[in-house]
């Protein structure tokens, strides 16, 4: 990433649910970015098609949706991922997908599309405890696979996102400030003062 280049984040939901609520957050956070002059990518990850993942399958074809995951990947600097906590983890449509873009295609090494990547996370689940457990978990396998992941993540509950409206008044602002942080973090990137990870 040049410095000074505009600042390229991609947007992932972890819902298969285009009017989910976490779809609903990540729209916010969309707008928060685009507002302060970030250009933003929306990938539908249910529109991969991608098997359930096993170590059997990397024998095979690799799917389309695997390139695809990694090509976009590539082409972005940080990213804005909002998931639901489905039993006390991620959904499995994102660790499917995280597990898929992480194979090795065409000589390119398994984690190089993830490695130094920002990533800024939220979640709306049944309860704030069940979506900040699941955003734990998240954080673990986002940082295992080299992305540096923001040190806040927001967690909100259910009941704070009425059907056609938002409950709770607090979720704009606090969208809004990790959103901006995550940009200044990658603007800190640009200028070589936010630390790498080692290569692995």
């Amino acid at each position: 990433m040049p410095a000074g280049s505009r600042i390229a984040l991609l947007a992932l939901s972890g819902s298969a649910h285009s009017g989910s609520r976490n779809a609903r957050l990540l729209g916010l956070a969309i707008d928060a970015a685009v507002a302060i002059e970030a250009d933003v990518s929306v990938l539908d990850l249910s529109d991969l098609d991608l098997p359930v993942y096993g170590p059997s399958l990397e024998r095979s074809a690799v799917p389309q949706g695997v390139l695809v995951i990694r090509q976009i990947l590539c082409a972005h600097d940080g990213l804005l991922i909002c998931s639901p906590g489905y039993n006390g983890s991620v959904s499995v449509l994102l660790k499917n997908a995280l597990e898929w873009g992480s194979q090795p295609t065409f000589g390119t090494g398994s984690l190089a599309p993830f490695r130094d990547k920002i990533a800024a996370i939220m979640s709306v689940s049944k309860d704030v405890e069940s979506g900040a457990i699941a955003l734990q978990h998240l954080r673990t396998i986002l940082q295992h696979m080299g992305v540096i992941v923001m040190p806040d993540a927001l967690a909100f509950a259910d009941d704070a996102f009425a059907a056609d409206a938002l409950r709770d008044a607090s979720v704009v602002p606090r969208v809004q400030r990790q959103v901006r942080l995550l940009i200044d973090t990658l603007r800190a990137q640009q200028h070589g003062t936010v630390p790498t990870r080692p290569r692995r």
